[in-house]
């Protein structure tokens, strides 16, 4: 892959804001971070274009409220072209953190992801994506 070199001017502020974001997230250096935030904002134009994405559904659940399991089932079952692997982990002793890897139209996995989190009993959800190109 080659390198192509560039500068940019940011107001002071604006840089002071980007120094943050890279001790924030543990970046190397500035052009780290840039390159991170040019690449996260074409993977979100290509969700709005709905172009084919990768990524991961993140979930987490009391495993023991009623019904949980068989919802995340019942509606695992209507994306099985786009749902990849999934693994559950015990965290304590009844919440369980679970992965769902992904591939598929960004649409369809927006979807997908809308419908788990939205399940009575979900904690937390979140879904991550990426460009497959």
């Amino acid at each position: 892959m080659s390198v192509t070199r560039f500068s940019i001017s940011l107001e002071e502020e604006l840089a002071k804001e980007l120094d943050q974001y890279v001790i924030d997230n543990c970046f190397a250096n500035r052009s780290q971070a840039v390159r991170h935030l040019v690449e996260k904002n074409i993977v979100e134009k290509k969700w709005r274009c709905d172009n084919i994405v990768a990524g991961a559904i993140v979930l987490t659940y009391d495993y023991l409220k009623k019904d949980i399991s068989s919802s995340i089932t019942e509606i695992r079952h209507l994306y099985l072209e786009e749902i990849l692997s999934s693994q559950i982990f015990q965290l304590e002793n009844e919440i369980c953190l679970e992965i769902i890897a992904v591939k598929g139209m960004a649409k369809r996995l927006t979807e997908l992801s809308n419908k788990l989190i939205a399940i009575k009993g979900i904690r937390h959800g979140n879904l991550v994506m990426s460009r497959t190109q």
